[in-house]
């Protein structure tokens, strides 16, 4: 199975807020700090918000050592 990670990268991040609001499970703030918990929601429900980042701070990368099958 291909396991994916979400990066975000802060340096494009408009802080829109968009992915907190739409998977608070995944996406928080705690403090300062912005948090990503991939164990919060199913990776299709993930692969919406990433798809949806208005700036394109969010992104799903392969974890390296996983596969298709």
């Amino acid at each position: 199975m291909k396991v994916e990670k979400v990066i975000w990268n802060e340096n494009i991040c408009t802080h829109s807020g968009n992915c907190v609001r739409s998977l608070p499970e995944v996406f928080m703030l705690k403090g300062d700090q912005f948090v990503i918990n991939e164990q919060g929601a199913d990776i299709s429900r993930i692969r919406t918000v990433v798809e949806n980042c208005p700036s394109g701070a969010l992104n799903l990368v392969p974890v390296e050592g996983t596969t298709d099958h």
